[in-house]
């Protein structure tokens, strides 16, 4: 460094040494997202961006997203699986509101994580109690003999 008197001002030059030569630039690092490190479709970010704004609590760790993210994309694979299995048994090809329901329905578990839930255009499921069914009764077989025929 040297200092050059203009007008009164103290000017700085640096000099830089020269060193082994011109090191390699790194290449700028692509990012990855936190999704495709936890092998995961579902966003992790928007997850925890979410969860940040929910103020669910005062803090919110990076593993709890990932976490999360997973759980949920679980659930909706089995739900849609279930629907999925619903809908072909239905000979349908597109899986509506209905044949979610009867998935969640017809699954023990799902129907008790759901159990306050209400599935709209989902309808109800088809059930009726035994005793408004007609009761099947048996003739005795001499009462089938004695009944006249109604030919005159």
């Amino acid at each position: 460094m040297s200092n050059v008197g203009n007008q009164g001002r103290k000017c700085r030059i640096l000099t830089k040494m020269s060193g082994r030569g011109k090191k390699a630039v790194p290449k700028p690092k692509s990012s990855v997202s936190r999704s495709s490190r936890a092998g995961l479709t579902f966003p992790v970010g928007r997850i925890h961006r979410l969860l940040k704004k929910g103020h669910y609590a005062n803090r919110v760790g990076n593993g709890a997203a990932v976490y999360f993210t997973g759980v949920l994309e679980y659930l909706c694979a089995e739900i849609l699986e279930l629907a999925g299995n619903a809908c072909c048994d239905n000979k349908k090809r597109r899986i509506a509101p209905r044949h979610i329901l009867l998935a969640v329905k017809n699954d023990e578990e799902l129907n008790k994580l759901l159990a306050g839930v209400t599935i709209s255009e989902g309808g109800v499921i088809p059930n009726i109690q035994a005793i408004l069914l007609p009761k099947k009764s048996k003739m005795p077989k001499g009462s089938a003999e004695d009944v006249q025929s109604q030919e005159f």
